[in-house]
């Protein structure tokens, strides 16, 4: 097996950027930053930190957080070379800079770093809706030269924290770009090789179709895990409820533990499509709720049988397609 590595540089010695091995079709082909601000070390911004140095992917990886204690922490895990209270510093020099806080602080945080932004220089995010962000960063962003490409890696955890960090988080996840009509086509295939070079299988979509889809299979889960949880785990019920919740509700109700601020600015920003998943959903429960009270044993076997047959066909097709 051979390795196919070329150098490159664009916008001078600062801006400029190496194309430098990762494996995809049994060669070694990605992007070599020189220099990646994370922006919000936590749970996904220390994977991706973890994953670039991991991988060699950059020559040098800065994080920007909110609190001295932070520093100590995400440098300690190894997620950085170096953190600092200073956004600006942070971003300063950097040809890359990701995104990586709740999407209700992306634009302030724009606004504050984006007069150091180098001419060329990247910026993306890992906000779980798109159209909105895209639409407030896009020509921000593009205001002073620089370029922005939304994504959103399809991988996370309920758990927060950089302690919570895993450099192999990305691999065989699927990663979305949504690229628009008015975004540079050399930095969207950037933002691509970078995602495939820490493992993940990247696709491109609109931002808008982006939220339609996950408001169904991200959004929706959610807001159904901490509905169910927020029913039988009340106060109010008998004290032998909670002894009678099992490995089926722990597993059904995992992601319910996720951050609520950051779950928040979620619904709120993708608000539209949320409301009709949940209606969907409603219905659904109406229609068996029907079937119940017919005590329709043909229909509710239906009901579950149909579910058991598309679980576990996607189950299948997403190993298949993890292990390819």
């Amino acid at each position: 097996m051979f390795q196919a590595v070329t150098l490159c540089r664009l916008n001078g010695a600062r801006g400029g950027f190496l194309l430098f091995p990762v494996r995809r079709f049994g060669l070694n082909f990605g992007v070599r930053w020189h220099k990646v601000t994370i922006v919000g070390v936590g749970l996904l911004g220390g994977s991706l930190g973890l994953a670039l140095r991991k991988r060699k992917l950059a020559v040098r990886v800065v994080g920007f957080v909110r609190r001295q204690a932070s520093i100590a922490e995400c440098c300690a895990a190894g997620a950085v070379d170096a953190a600092t209270l200073d956004l600006e510093e942070a971003v300063s020099g950097a040809d890359l800079v990701v995104l990586c806080t709740p999407i209700g602080q992306m634009r302030a945080l724009a606004e504050r770093f984006r007069r150091v932004l180098q001419p060329g220089a990247i910026v993306t995010d890992v906000g779980s809706v798109k159209l909105p962000v895209v639409r407030q960063l896009e020509p921000l962003i593009g205001a002073v030269g620089a370029h922005f490409v939304g994504s959103h890696p399809m991988a996370g955890s309920e758990k927060t924290g950089v302690r919570a960090a895993r450099a192999e988080l990305f691999e065989r996840a699927v990663c979305v770009i949504t690229p628009t009509a008015r975004s540079d086509l050399r930095a969207v295939a950037k933002i691509e090789e970078l995602w495939q070079g820490l493992g993940a299988r990247t696709i491109r979509l609109s931002p808008a179709r982006h939220d339609a889809l996950v408001s169904f299979s991200s959004h929706l889960p959610h807001v159904a895990a901490a509905a169910l949880v927020r029913r039988v785990l009340d106060p109010a019920r008998p004290a032998e409820q909670a002894l009678l919740c099992a490995e089926g509700f722990k597993d059904t109700t995992r992601i319910a533990s996720s951050s609520p601020q950051m779950w928040s600015d979620i619904a709120i920003a993708n608000s539209r499509n949320l409301a009709r998943a949940i209606d969907g959903f409603i219905a659904e429960l109406q229609r068996f709720k029907a079937a119940l009270a017919r005590r329709d044993a043909r229909a509710l076997t239906k009901f579950f049988e149909v579910a058991r047959s598309r679980r576990d066909a996607w189950c299948a097709a997403r190993e298949a397609a993890r292990g390819r």
